[in-house]
């Protein structure tokens, strides 16, 4: 293996551990936060319908989180449109809309770096 290789190689599995921490981040997030951030989201129809992902086990849970996040994180086009109220992501708690603007913003980072750290890893000829 050649020292290329192994640098790949460990870029990449870093990525992977830091997207396993991820997970394990937003499933927390997803089990103990979940009643808070509907409490805080009541006025906003497309928050009110993934109530139904909450029974769903831990993937229906991390949809849940990840739809939620995204709309905290980026929430004009929910606004705009109206399925999101701008007064709820205003009261939203300041740690809480902090934590899923960061878990937004990660998984976008994490995911990005994983496929260009492939591409490279292409060009170059590493298996």
């Amino acid at each position: 293996m050649s020292k290329t290789e192994m640098i790949f190689g460990s870029l990449g599995g870093v990525i992977l551990l830091l997207i396993f921490v991820w997970l394990v981040v937003a499933l927390h997030m997803a089990y103990t936060k979940m009643d808070v951030l509907f409490q805080h989201l009541k006025n906003s129809p497309a928050i009110t319908v993934l109530a139904f992902w909450k029974h769903a086990g831990p993937w229906g849970r991390l949809r849940m989180i990840g739809n939620i996040a995204h709309y905290v994180a980026s929430p004009r086009e929910g606004i705009e449109n109206g399925t999101i109220s701008s007064e709820d992501i205003e009261n939203l708690p300041a740690p809480i809309k902090s934590k899923l603007v960061f878990l937004r913003r990660s998984v976008v980072l994490l995911s990005v770096s994983l496929v260009l750290l492939w591409c490279i890893a292409k060009i170059f000829g590493i298996r």
